[in-house]
């Protein structure tokens, strides 16, 4: 009889703690499996925007101009609804224009362009510095709340990236992390829209937390109470039974190189369903061949790593990589360590060998740095090949600008098998010539 109560009483509370749960039962977008993420800045902001930021992330300091310009790219803002005049003039003498990242049309144009070129969704930032109080964190989530709507609107895939850069290690902890959460839990209801395309991941909303084991960072994963966080997102009968995915860097296995030697990020990634390595600008194409295999060896040695771990992995790929305005504009001993173009594109076939070594080694979903990046010259969506006079920038090597977009769109095809794999980067008008015989009468194309 004592045995029969006991059994009632763990069913009621097992009932009860499913009850409790804030989240959707389900998704839209169930699993990571299968799908193409960007990661999502959007922190780019214009003078006149409403922001009260000024420039940032478009200027170093202060106002606009060829001495303080920051990205390495220039956008493409033919498409925006909204763009604003800055002091800087085109080749042929018209005032450049941008994007400003806080408004809604801008992260509608963004989400339109993932749904157009067939990408999955995106992973919006949250950074900690942006966490502290109230009233930063409900300024900082503006664009956030853009992206839910735009995820809505146009069917892609969201999900919530906090990124521990800024996070102090002298009495400060991740407990912002935790009350942010419930935040957008309640208020933005995240988890929980009429058509919920938040994605999960085995069966769970994916929360992700980046910025563990990276010697570059102010703070020691040991004493910022990340285990307590990463509990809550799990456990919490009300805010969690969450997935967690962890941003690490490239040679976590090991423990050396761009990793801190301490082996308790191990211990953190045992705790989570996913680890996504940071490979940005650890590869590059001017040792093409040598890289190429390096590259698709790594990914297949940590996948096997996490396997034994019980961990699922999501490689990351990108476009290219630069970093010269942000760091000085190339002055003195930055010219060398910083140079414009460091990680050249060669017009998309150093990113489309990261997309096929990682399928190659059989990776089941694929992180993108970047969408909007265009501090570090990795954005995949639409940049100039045209930028403003006067000023060192990267284009597009004369592609059109929508060619990441739709490399991207075509790294997914092929992750799922809709395409048959291939090394060779695929050529835009042999694609569109294979889909019409296709769709032709009596086709034996496949």
């Amino acid at each position: 009889m004592n045995k029969c109560i006991l059994v009632v009483f763990c069913l009621v509370c097992c009932v009860t703690s499913q009850a409790q749960s804030k989240h959707s039962s389900s998704s839209n977008f169930p699993t990571y499996e299968g799908r193409v993420m960007c990661g999502y800045q959007g922190w780019f902001r214009a003078d006149g925007d409403g922001s009260d930021e000024g420039w940032s992330h478009y200027s170093d300091r202060g106002a606009l101009t060829t001495t303080t310009l920051h990205p390495d790219l220039w956008p493409d803002a033919s498409e925006y609804e909204m763009t604003y005049q800055t002091t800087l003039t085109n080749k042929d003498g018209t005032p450049a224009r941008v994007f400003s990242s806080i408004d809604q049309s801008t992260t509608d144009l963004h989400f339109r362009w993932m749904q157009e070129y067939g990408i999955d969704g995106a992973f919006v930032q949250r950074f900690f510095g942006g966490l502290r109080t109230v009233d930063s964190r409900k300024k900082s989530r503006v664009v956030l709340e853009h992206a839910v709507k735009s995820s809505q609107k146009y069917g892609r895939a969201i999900s919530v990236m906090y990124d521990l850069s800024g996070l102090r290690d002298r009495g400060e902890d991740c407990s912002a992390i935790i009350q942010d959460w419930k935040e957008l839990v309640d208020e933005l209801k995240i988890t929980a829209q009429p058509a919920n395309n938040y994605l999960y991941h085995r069966g769970k909303p994916l929360v992700v937390i980046w910025g563990l084991g990276f010697p570059d960072r102010g703070y020691n994963i040991r004493n910022i109470g990340i285990e307590k966080a990463i509990n809550f997102l799990k456990h919490d009968p009300e805010y969690g039974g969450c997935s967690v995915m962890l941003g690490v860097p490239t040679y976590f296995r090991d423990l050396n190189v761009d990793t801190n030697p301490d082996p308790y990020l191990h211990q953190l990634i045992k705790s989570a369903d996913i680890v996504m390595p940071w490979m940005v600008q650890r590869f590059s194409p001017l040792v093409q061949f040598f890289d190429e295999t390096r590259y698709e060896e790594q990914v297949k040695a940590d996948i096997a790593w996490c396997a034994e771990r019980h961990v699922d992995y999501a490689p990351c790929v990108s476009a290219g990589f630069s970093w010269y305005n942000m760091h000085n504009h190339g002055k003195g001993d930055n010219a060398m360590l910083f140079p414009l173009n460091q990680i050249p594109r060669q017009k998309g076939r150093f990113y489309w060998s990261e997309i096929s070594g990682a399928i190659h080694a059989n990776a089941k979903m694929l992180y993108v740095a970047m969408f909007d990046e265009m501090d570090e010259g990795t954005a995949i969506f639409k940049c100039s090949n045209n930028p403003p006079a006067g000023v060192q920038l990267c284009d597009y090597e004369g592609m059109p600008t929508d060619h990441y977009l739709w490399l991207t769109g075509q790294a997914g095809k092929m992750l799922r098998g809709e395409i048959s794999f291939s090394k060779q980067i695929p050529l835009r008008g042999e694609a569109v010539r294979l889909n019409h015989l296709k769709n032709q009468p009596g086709s034996l194309v496949h």
